[in-house]
């Protein structure tokens, strides 16, 4: 086996296993969200919530898969809710999120202006899972949408990037391995701590003017790691430890963006922060 095979292949293991984890026996096709409740292009915002939610899958995730759970959750309580597929790379299907991040968030930008134009919302709030949580914000900083979003609220971003436990530190050691990512699939490259695409994203600030930001995280995160790397800083934000509120919860990066209602509750509370509840273990049960 070549040297940098010895990387790639647990990379490559730990994000796969996160993928499958993912997805349901049964995989659900976009149709589906419609009938769910979700994806109805024909809902208007109510005043109680006039700001359509718009869903951000995450890498290897779909904009169904990944919000089985969310999407009900959240329509349930009289929103509006969209989710949009990103990041296709050809001849890859339902595995999205692996495309160049900065074109992702052109998908991103493009898919708002779709929704507040049927919606007649003049804002909308992103709600995102890991990649789905940290690729907004290149929407927000270089592509004018802080003009047209209230909130972000990021599940396990990749804020600051990943070391995936150490072993992108190794990467270097293996000529050739990170020109194999970044060609092969670059949305994983850009997600490496330190890349180019992060180093543009954090230059000069976390956060821009006007939008509100919240980061919920788990300690127990396997993927993004350290998990404090989620965190952002500035003005705005509220950075969230699942394990601050409930100590029980043991949801790791793909529990908590798949069915953890703990973290459903702070998403809730982030959306409408003058109803905010507070989160307690009980949370899973309401």
């Amino acid at each position: 086996m070549l040297p940098w095979k010895r990387v790639l292949r647990p990379l490559a293991a730990l994000l796969l296993t996160a993928a499958v984890a993912t997805l349901p026996a049964a995989t659900a096709h976009a149709s589906e969200a419609t009938d769910r409740g979700w994806n109805d292009f024909s809902c208007k915002p109510s005043a109680a919530h006039p700001r359509p939610v718009v869903l951000v899958h995450g890498t290897l995730g779909n904009s169904i898969d990944n919000w089985l759970s969310l999407a009900p959750y959240l329509e349930q309580r009289g929103y509006c809710v969209y989710s949009l597929d990103y990041g296709q790379l050809s001849g890859v299907p339902l595995f999205h999120g692996l495309g160049p991040i900065d074109k992702s968030a052109e998908q991103l930008s493009a898919y708002v202006d779709k929704v507040l134009a049927a919606t007649g919302a003049a804002e909308a709030d992103l709600v995102g899972h890991s990649q789905g949580g940290m690729m907004p914000r290149y929407y927000l900083k270089f592509l004018g949408g802080a003009d047209k979003v209230n909130a972000l609220v990021g599940i396990a971003p990749d804020n600051h990037g990943t070391d995936l436990n150490g072993l992108t530190h190794l990467l270097p050691y293996f000529p050739g391995a990170e020109a194999l990512i970044e060609a092969g699939t670059p949305g994983l490259a850009d997600q490496i701590a330190g890349s180019a695409f992060l180093t543009k994203l954090n230059a000069g600030g976390d956060t821009v003017p006007g939008v509100h930001y919240t980061v919920l995280a788990t300690k127990y995160d396997e993927v993004v790691t350290p998990w404090r790397s989620q965190y952002l800083s500035g003005s705005d934000v509220r950075n969230v430890l699942l394990q601050d509120l409930c100590p029980l919860d043991l949801s790791e990066h793909v529990a908590i963006g798949l069915f953890d209602r703990i973290a459903f509750h702070e998403v809730a509370n982030a959306l409408d922060p003058a109803h905010a509840t507070p989160t307690t273990c009980a949370s899973a049960f309401s």
